[in-house]
């Protein structure tokens, strides 16, 4: 072999190797992102199942006493009337009132739409990892022909 089929060569295993690198990149930001949805859907789950359990705690009985957060740990003591309806955002800033089984029912249609989206999320993660773990493979692989001499 020439040394300027060498050098040819040794240029586009060069190249290869750079577009590996960079789809890598491309898989790690991509996974980053995916990380951070899976922790917002993590917590609109947990919020789903606080709020459920809520509406099931909601007393039946005329004016209960109750403490209300208003924020960083600070409480209000409030008396509860009955509950029989409650408010339910739909999106848009749009409000409606709906009876406190059928809240009870929207909010675990919501948990299992949640669950739906994480379980997407959780394959989607699992096909990035395998696939950054081909490239990486495909990177050692390409970086040691490169180190062996031709003979």
């Amino acid at each position: 072999m020439t040394s300027r089929e060498n050098s040819k060569d040794q240029i586009s295993t060069e190249q290869k190797i750079s577009e590996m690198l960079q789809q890598s990149k491309i898989l790690e930001a991509y996974l980053n992102d995916i990380l951070a949805k899976e922790s917002t859907v993590t917590r609109l789950i947990t919020e789903a199942h606080l709020a459920s359990e809520a509406i099931q705690e909601l007393s039946t009985t005329n004016h209960e006493e109750s403490l209300v957060p208003i924020g960083i740990g600070i409480y209000l003591k409030v008396t509860v009337p009955q509950v029989r309806n409650l408010f339910v955002n739909v999106g848009s800033g749009v409000t409606i009132e709906r009876s406190k089984e059928n809240t009870k029912n929207y909010v675990e249609s919501k948990i299992k739409e949640f669950e739906l989206a994480l379980q997407q999320l959780q394959s989607q993660k699992e096909q990035i990892a395998v696939r950054m773990n081909q490239l990486q493979n495909d990177i050692n692989v390409e970086m040691q022909k490169s180190q062996t001499p031709n003979s």
